[in-house]
């Protein structure tokens, strides 16, 4: 579970609630009609944009953003000269027997112990990091849309109430349903847009850069374990996939430095 993003959100939705019930009037910000018209409206003009396939797969996608853990590099890197050291020892197969912590790994692990060609594994995970990540993108443009057209259907909303307001201009007691309706859409749809829909889709965008990383660190420490690569080598190539501050040795280098 993604703390930040749980905390952020409920953080973010529990301020604007707060802030309305310490008004003393609260039931005013709620109006059917401008919800209709934000969020009903929002989502049928989002899937015009997509497929129905692809809009009703963005929940599963935002999923990720509160749950997803990536794995950490650095325990990938030193499972991957574990690996490397295995291999040199006892050879390919005795991967078979290696405790794994990430099922991409424990994949391409697989592939190896089954005898496949280098070229080929490298082929199949590449090909499974680019669907990924394919999936994820378009998960990130579905909330990016979202977040577009939220703001876009209020205003429309806001006019429609201008419209009702300047038609009923001799009927006083109407003129506070429409005004109600002209600012409430407005209200809605920079909440749904800001709130909610503009950062999951950062989130899932961070996820998703995190996700590369990874996949990638994988695919070179899988490769390089395939041509016998020394372990001591291997920690050092793939230490590049960490930043400068985290790398070994990169404390002696500061103190030095110092």
């Amino acid at each position: 579970m993604d703390l930040a993003t749980l905390i952020g959100l409920v953080g973010a939705i529990g301020i604007i609630v707060v802030t309305i019930a310490l008004g003393g009037a609260a039931m005013v910000f709620i109006n059917v009609p401008s919800l209709l018209i934000v969020l009903i409206g929002t989502f049928l003009v989002v899937m015009i944009k997509f497929s129905l396939k692809q809009f009703l797969s963005a929940g599963v996608v935002a999923i990720k953003a509160f749950i997803h853990k990536a794995t950490d590099p650095q325990e990938l890197i030193e499972k991957s000269v574990e690996l490397a050291q295995m291999s040199r020892q006892g050879g390919l197969l005795s991967l078979e027997s290696a405790e794994v912590p990430d099922d991409f790994m424990q994949f391409g692990i697989g592939m190896i112990v089954d005898g496949h060609e280098p070229e080929m594994i490298k082929s199949v995970l590449m090909k499974d990091l680019n669907l990924t990540l394919g999936r994820h993108s378009t998960g990130q443009k579905i909330f990016k849309a979202i977040g577009d057209v939220g703001p876009a259907m209020g205003m429309i909303g806001t006019l429609i109430g201008l419209v009702q307001m300047l038609s009923v201009m001799d009927d006083p007691k109407a003129i506070g349903p429409a005004m109600a309706v002209a600012l409430l859409t407005t209200l809605y749809g920079a909440i749904l847009a800001n709130v909610i829909a503009i950062p999951v889709a950062d989130k899932l965008a961070l996820r998703s850069t995190e996700e590369r990383r990874s996949k990638s660190l994988i695919i070179d420490a899988l490769m390089a374990i395939l041509e016998g690569q020394n372990p001591r080598v291997l920690e050092s190539m793939l230490q590049n996939y960490l930043p400068r501050s985290k790398r070994a040795g990169a404390g002696e280098e500061a103190a030095a430095a110092g």
